[in-house]
């Protein structure tokens, strides 16, 4: 693929041969290689290469047009720029997307250098004895069903008519496993892990492979659990979930759609547990594939969500943050439309609890690991979900795995029900977060 340069240099002669003034463009290229094993071969070996880039040009009258390709050479970018002129003049005419202000602030360093990728053979070894071990943990354990272990780069860059022009480069490690039980007349058990890291040589398999065994141990004596109402504690990975089926509560985009559970006028309204913040940030140390700046060029941040419970900002584009006289904050996604998405969660604790929780002292609360089926029992815009969750009931200590139960509840009650905020922050895919306990959320049981 042509540098950024050179691809800034086409572009420029392209406009100006068809007469084009404004234009911008954003694009990327992922370079993959995973694999995934079966009871100790190769199940699937994968490379791809995934390009694309998103043109958007202005007429004369300022409306806009986009067209998406993968040809970025001088004829594929000329081609790409004609089209998006002429479906600029079918554009909307109202609330029309522009460059971000901040698409030519200086940004700091950004990485442009990548980690060499290992050979397959070294991805196969690794997930081979990964799967050994995990399947010699307990008897119990029989198959390790999924399994996977990645290595990409990214390449993304972005560029204007206005002489905005930046780039960036990354890679990054995945490991996830997923072990499965079986036992004569006893329901099969599963648990998984996941690790990310820059490189493979970084990357936490050792304790990918520790924590898969002992949740899927831990699952092995069950019990039913009777309906009613629990004091809960959500895993980190549990209330990032939730968290994110709900985001439409910090979406400027959201908001002016009126498919949000905010109003625009919301910000310093107590949203939550004073014991709570929240942040989006996408240059957090623990993520590994931070990207420095979003698809219209404005450089990503630290955007405060929610301190000490008071909700303190929304996530911008350029566009929502003009009409609600703000600022982007470098979460815009740019295609057909300009969409809005969090970056990188960040849940801490607010303040000093009155009174430390404990799983060690507590008795019969739920420990929710992981939940399922949100894109069914999540309701973004009621606020409600109920949830089939993997968990235990703990009572002083001890982990009693819970057969099968589902969580119910409304979102913004859950905020405001928050006890304990845990200090210990642990990296998930999509955020850092502790444990975070709730007072009271129902339980149904079988």
């Amino acid at each position: 693929m042509p540098n950024i340069k050179e691809i800034s240099n086409y572009a420029s002669e392209s406009a100006n041969k068809l007469g084009i003034k404004k234009f911008d463009i954003y694009g990327s290229i992922v370079d993959s290689t995973s694999v995934q094993v079966d009871e100790g071969k190769p199940k699937q070996v994968k490379a791809s290469n995934f390009s694309g880039v998103t043109v958007r040009v202005w007429n004369e009258s300022n409306t806009l047009g986009v067209t998406s390709t993968t040809d970025v050479d001088a004829k594929g970018l000329e081609l790409a720029l004609k089209t998006a002129y002429e479906a600029s003049f079918f554009g909307v005419k109202e609330n029309v997307p522009d460059f971000s202000p901040e698409a030519t602030v200086p940004i700091g360093d950004i990485s442009t250098t990548k980690e060499p990728q290992v050979p397959v053979p070294t991805l196969i070894e690794t997930l081979v004895g990964a799967e050994k071990e995990l399947l010699a943990a307990h008897p119990a354990i029989k198959g390790v069903p999924y399994n996977n272990l990645a290595q990409r780069d990214i390449d993304v860059f972005y560029l204007n008519s206005d002489g905005a022009m930046r780039t960036e480069s990354s890679s990054y490690a995945t490991v996830y496993l997923y072990s499965k039980t079986e036992e004569e007349n006893r329901k099969p058990r599963s648990a998984g892990a996941f690790r990310i890291s820059t490189k493979l040589d970084a990357l936490d398999v050792s304790g990918c492979i520790k924590e898969t065994a002992d949740k899927t141990i831990s699952h092995l004596n069950y019990e039913k659990i009777k309906t009613g109402k629990y004091k809960v504690v959500f895993s980190p990975d549990a209330f990032l979930s939730l968290l994110g089926a709900f985001s439409n509560l910090f979406n400027a985009q959201s908001i002016l759609d009126n498919q949000s559970l905010s109003k625009q006028d919301d910000i310093g309204k107590e949203i939550a547990s004073p014991l709570l913040s929240l942040w989006d940030d996408a240059l957090h140390p623990a993520n590994v594939s931070a990207g420095h700046f979003d698809g219209e060029g404005t450089p990503t941040r630290k955007i405060s969500l929610i301190e000490n419970g008071v909700l303190q900002g929304f996530l911008h584009s350029a566009g929502t943050a003009k009409r609600m006289n703000a600022k982007p904050t470098g979460n815009a996604n740019i295609g057909a439309k300009v969409s809005v998405s969090p970056n990188f969660f960040h849940v801490a604790a607010a303040k000093q609890a009155e009174q430390e929780l404990s799983l060690e002292t507590a008795e019969n609360v739920i420990l929710i690991d992981d939940l399922q089926a949100l894109h069914a029992g999540v309701k973004s815009l009621q606020g409600s979900f109920s949830l089939p969750f993997d968990g235990w009931l703990v009572n002083k200590g001890v982990k009693t795995s819970i057969e099968s139960a589902t969580v119910a509840g409304d979102f913004l009650e859950l905020l405001k029900s928050i006890a304990y905020v845990e200090k210990e922050p642990e990296l998930t895919p999509s955020g850092v977060c502790p444990r975070i306990w709730v007072d009271e959320l129902s339980i149904t049981g079988e």
